[in-house]
């Protein structure tokens, strides 16, 4: 489910200071473009790192090289609230921008700072025994990167496991979502006929997923969401908080009270429309009981459709 636009040389960056109401145009990442910019990823340092203060921004995207010869997951920092941007690194490079089997690109980078460490996820073609596979790599400075760390691969060529979020759950657990592309039929994987159905992993160590099992997300009724998911968890619900699941393919998210046990997972109805990676905020943090249960959701239209990027706020109740 790789997609891509060829009109995408900047990303703008704008700003709301009354809970999502209005907003204003506050930048664009990189400050000057050139080529194409492709799966935007904005993340805030939660302390202080690699010489950066806590609540510099990082922004990481997928660059499509000169003459669209390369694809390279590059990062930027701001550390005036995203006014200016300054280059850091490319954590990966790969083959041009290409979705077929074989073909040697990378996409889709995810951030987290874990410990000493910035965890940047992404898909990876570049494995000559997948199609495709969720990577990993890591850095202590911002500028220099680690080795390639498999995340999740499939058990056939032709399986595509790809879009990696990651959460912090309750008791120092983690949940990585991905859809996994399927061919609908194994004996002739057409990739124009696959399925692209949400699984995850739990783990202990979000350097760690490769050792976790992979889990088809199915609802009670047998309901199973498709494409680009994304994963946040917020500490109201219950004991346990809330795990909120979105995919391209429904209106509705579907939750999980119980640290993602495979029978715990349910539908829960929400205004927003669907979008493609639409992305959820938990707004109810430690100590802040005024928001408890909000989330802060914000969408642009789905795959292959034409429509307004939209925000607004659900309520998941205690």
């Amino acid at each position: 489910m790789r997609r891509f636009r060829s009109d995408l040389s900047s990303w703008p960056l704008y700003r709301s200071d009354d809970d999502g109401r209005t907003w204003a145009k506050q930048s664009v990442v990189p400050a000057a473009p050139s080529g194409v910019y492709l799966q935007p990823c904005l993340y805030e340092l939660p302390r202080a790192f690699a010489g950066l203060p806590k609540g510099a921004l990082l922004f990481s995207c997928n660059w499509l090289g000169a003459n669209f010869g390369s694809t390279n997951i590059q990062l930027y920092a701001s550390t005036d609230g995203g006014l200016t941007w300054e280059f850091l690194s490319t954590v990966a490079q790969g083959g041009p921008a290409d979705t077929t089997n074989g073909a040697t690109p990378v996409w889709e980078p995810f951030l987290l700072l874990h410990n000493d460490n910035l965890i940047c996820y992404y898909s990876d073609q570049r494995d000559p025994g997948f199609g495709q596979k969720l990577a990993h790599q890591t850095s202590k400075d911002l500028r220099t990167w680690g080795p390639v760390v498999n995340d999740a691969t499939g058990t056939a060529y032709a399986e595509r496991p790809g879009m990696t979020t990651v959460a912090r759950l309750k008791g120092d657990l983690w949940i990585m979502t991905y859809e996994f592309g399927e061919p609908d039929d194994p004996a002739n994987p057409d990739q124009d006929n696959y399925s692209y159905l949400v699984h995850y992993r739990i783990a202990k160590d979000p350097e760690s997923f490769r050792f976790s099992p992979d889990i088809p997300l199915v609802d009670p009724n047998g309901y199973a969401p498709n494409g680009a998911p994304v994963v946040t968890w917020s500490q109201s619900g219950g004991v346990n908080g809330t795990i909120i699941v979105t995919g391209n393919d429904d209106e509705d998210f579907l939750i999980n009270r119980n640290l993602g046990d495979p029978k715990g997972w349910r539908r829960f109805a929400s205004p927003m429309p669907p979008g493609y990676s639409r992305f959820t905020i938990p707004l109810d943090g430690p100590g802040d009981p005024h928001n408890r249960g909000l989330v802060f959701v914000i969408t642009g239209a789905q795959y292959g459709e034409s429509g307004p990027v939209q925000a607004g706020i659900i309520s998941l109740g205690g």
